[in-house]
């Protein structure tokens, strides 16, 4: 187990410059590795939108299985919307038109809190009555799954978010820390990075942040970067960090900023 202690923090002096305003009415958003904003408005409609705010595309049937859950976009070309209310996760295009719907009911998964896109255009997820990650096709089936994660650490996650990212399985559970895995579901490591929301992997590098401060930490180093988040957006809904723009919705309102 890899802990990462406060002593090793620096904190960053960054400032971050009003860009643009992306949206209004805005209920949640995810932006892919290409720039393109994802966002989901109040009257339940999903706009994807280009990194120079053109419009691409329009999803409009959203709250057919409730409430939308969770977007992933790490394949820009296949988006994922999870609806855990109905355990049902529809796949769309990357002109959000739809390509599958799957209902984990049928495959036995009960009790999915999180999924994500797998390196291999299959879905993680993990399924906490058997405390396992599984891979799912397109079509429910399930591919693969990891012994029972109860006979692998001391304490099992329950994640709230699943990232693949250079050929590793991130795990975030804000109780308990980073748990990394190999596509095979071996187990690789811990990282006491506790109490974070908006968790995301961008390359080696970890971000997320909590009331007050943004955090970046790359994976197999000391180096935990803190950068205190502007009182100004201490309110926010949801803070979303990429390589040179950070995504603030708060009010509501979807503000991107710059920074160095």
């Amino acid at each position: 187990m890899y802990c990462c202690k406060t002593a090793c923090a620096q904190t960053a002096d960054t400032t971050f410059i009003f860009n643009k305003l992306a949206g209004q009415q805005v209920t949640d958003f995810t932006v892919d590795n290409l720039g393109n904003l994802y966002i989901l408005n109040n009257t339940g409609q999903i706009k994807k939108m280009g990194p120079a705010g053109d419009s691409i595309a329009v999803f409009n049937n959203v709250r057919q299985y409730g409430k939308l859950y969770l977007i992933d976009v790490t394949n820009p070309l296949r988006v994922l919307l999870y609806f855990r209310d109905f355990g049902t996760i529809v796949v769309l295009d990357r002109f959000l038109n739809p390509r599958a719907t799957i209902d984990l009911r049928k495959q036995q998964l009960f009790q999915v809190n999180a999924i994500g896109q797998s390196y291999d255009n299959n879905i993680w997820v993990y399924d906490e009555l058997e405390s396992k990650l599984k891979r799912v096709a397109e079509d429910g089936r399930v591919l693969d799954q990891t012994t029972d994660f109860r006979m692998i650490v001391d304490t099992a996650p329950s994640p709230q978010f699943i990232v693949d990212q250079n050929r590793l399985v991130y795990l975030y559970d804000s109780l308990k820390g980073v748990y990394m895995f190999d596509y095979y579901g071996a187990y690789k490591n811990r990282i006491q990075l506790k109490g974070w929301t908006d968790f995301t992997v961008i390359g080696n590098a970890i971000y997320g942040r909590d009331a007050n401060m943004l955090y970046r930490y790359e994976a197999g180093t000391l180096n935990l970067q803190n950068y205190p988040i502007p009182a100004a957006m201490r309110d926010a809904q949801k803070i979303k960090i990429m390589p040179g723009n950070l995504y603030v919705l708060r009010n509501n309102r979807l503000e991107v900023f710059s920074y160095h």
